[in-house]
């Protein structure tokens, strides 16, 4: 079915918070289309939201079968995606054992701790004084310092963890060799770790983890250290720190919305959720799924063997589910979006994520009650990494 298709060079235009309108023209006229990455072979792109979660959670499509191959991506290194490169059961059986550190009671009592954090970082803001990068001041220490302190990293290593994070993430990653340098930085400290947890055993999350490979879990040392380094790093910290930025960005620049939520603070969650929705936080549709058999979608088959690339973005501004969905609205109620994901990958942080990005927003508007951008939007700088996107800088004033 790929016979007269045209395809097109991806990811789509981007700037600042906005959705490509492309997407949406793909969504009404080719759902399921075709398209070509910076590197790797070209891909299937699924933009309708029912597409997009049976991509996520069929088991005929396939992240396993991606590795290995030359795979749709955005840098130039094909490398390992840790847990996210396997399928069930070892995908279950690595989920399993680190949900038990995000379960819904052991998110919740950290709330009080996150709410600490976050209001130490208000006060060094305050103390500096106006106007301050928002990024480097408390945007990016706030989940790196919640996961490092979740896996047991020494406080004096966590800027350590904030530097290998940023550089994962970051557009010098795409084409540069940056991860032959950070990747065996990062697996030798971490490897380290281990080794002390093995001596000294704790009850963090590493701790747990060692354990439960020295008693028999079938964890390999390799998927030990890619969880907690790749996989929580930068699955986790960095997707928190830069939507932090985004979604100030954001309320800042739609004033009514923002006048509500001061107003009406307990539509906090739901604000959240639809900030989440709104802003689009990955650069791009990625992590390629591969058929493992001939599927159709809508009116096109999918060939077994073949890449398929999920639009969240896309999804998430699918009228078929949402309600007027180019305008953002905080006491939205019916709001399925799939900025975590859906199926067996769904984010297993997502809770953790969301708590963060409240206690975040709380404290910044409780705290700075006059805040704005130090500067006009237009001076505000983005980055398009390789799996976020925001500002790389977010000055403020109050």
């Amino acid at each position: 079915m790929t016979a007269g298709r045209e395809i097109r060079p991806y990811p789509f235009d981007m700037h600042e918070t906005e959705v490509s309108p492309l997407y949406a023209k793909l969504r009404e006229e080719e759902p399921v289309s075709r398209v070509q990455l910076p590197y790797g072979e070209p891909a299937w792109m699924v933009t309708r939201h029912d597409h997009v979660k049976t991509v996520l959670s069929d088991p005929r499509f396939s992240r396993e079968l991606a590795q290995g191959l030359d795979q749709p991506r955005l840098r130039t290194e094909n490398i390992g995606d840790g847990i996210m490169g396997m399928d069930p059961p070892d995908h279950t059986r690595l989920r399993r054992l680190v949900g038990k550190a995000f379960t819904a009671r052991r998110v919740e009592q950290l709330r009080t701790d996150i709410r600490q954090r976050a209001d130490r970082l208000a006060d060094a803001m305050i103390e500096h004084g106006g106007p301050v990068d928002l990024v480097e001041h408390f945007a990016r220490p706030l989940p790196v310092s919640v996961i490092c302190d979740l896996l047991g990293v020494p406080y004096e290593d966590h800027t350590r963890f904030r530097r290998w994070t940023e550089a994962m993430t970051n557009e010098e990653s795409a084409v540069s060799d940056v991860l032959s340098v950070i990747g065996p930085e990062m697996d030798e400290y971490l490897g380290g770790l281990v080794a002390q947890r093995r001596r000294e055993p704790t009850d963090d999350l590493l701790g747990a983890m060692v354990r439960a490979r020295d008693e028999g879990d079938k964890l390999t040392e390799d998927e030990l250290i890619s969880v907690a380094g790749p996989g929580l790093l930068a699955g986790g910290a960095e997707t928190v720190s830069s939507g932090i930025p985004s979604f100030v960005f954001t309320l800042l620049t739609h004033p009514d919305e923002l006048a509500l939520l001061r107003r009406r603070p307990e539509l906090m969650p739901s604000a959240v959720e639809e900030l989440l929705r709104f802003v689009p936080i990955n650069t791009a549709a990625m992590f390629a799924r591969y058929s493992l058999e001939d599927v159709r979608l809508g009116d096109t088959v999918i060939r077994s063997g073949e890449p398929v690339l999920p639009a969240i973005a896309a999804a998430n501004r699918d009228p078929e589910v949402f309600d007027d969905p180019e305008r953002i609205d905080l006491t939205r109620t019916k709001n399925p979006h799939v900025t975590f994901g859906h199926g067996p990958h769904h984010c297993i942080g997502a809770q953790l994520a969301r708590l963060e990005l409240c206690i975040a927003l709380e404290t910044l508007l409780e705290r700075f009650p006059a805040l704005r951008l130090a500067e006009g939007p237009e001076n505000v700088t983005w980055k398009f990494g390789v799996i976020v996107r925001g500002p790389s800088e977010l000055r403020i004033a109050w």
